[in-house]
């Protein structure tokens, strides 16, 4: 089978978790964040994240992690997790994106959970949420996005 054709299969969840996995182009913003996908389903267009938070990139003052890269995790579940749900057709540049802070995050291993809860022709919406080491709720967001596929993203 030729890649081609291979591309033009639909992929397994295993597929594109071992895709993700093996990559060597992973985006510096993702490498920043320590972001190392998990867990996928189609089925429930979802993913689950894990981040690696280091202390020397990601602190405030107070030494806990800047708020905005926490939003920049929620970010990163929810548009890997509209990658899945397309069958890795499509990016979703997100158009907006409201973010909720329930405690405050420490450096160390934070969980993500991204998913869609509903893909249409031109938006899709989106749910994040990001998780301490000892399954607290850190922080929560909620976003809509454009699918795009990726043919047109590129051009």
């Amino acid at each position: 089978m030729t890649d081609v054709a291979a591309e033009s299969e639909a992929l397994t969840d295993e597929a594109i978790l071992a895709r993700f996995q093996r990559t060597k182009n992973q985006p510096t913003g993702s490498q920043t964040l320590g972001f190392r996908l998990v867990a996928v389903s189609q089925a429930d267009k979802s993913v689950e994240v894990e981040f690696d938070a280091k202390a020397e990139f990601l602190l405030n003052p107070m030494k806990q992690i800047q708020g905005g890269y926490l939003c920049a995790m929620l970010d990163e579940c929810m548009s890997v997790a509209c990658m899945v749900a397309s069958g890795m057709t499509h990016v979703a540049p997100t158009a907006e994106m409201k973010t909720t802070f329930f405690r405050p995050a420490m450096p160390g291993k934070l969980k993500g959970i991204g998913r869609v809860a509903k893909w249409g022709r031109t938006i899709a919406f989106t749910e994040g949420e990001i998780y301490d080491a000892d399954g607290r709720l850190l922080a929560k967001g909620t976003g809509t996005a454009v699918p795009t596929p990726f043919q047109r993203y590129k051009s």
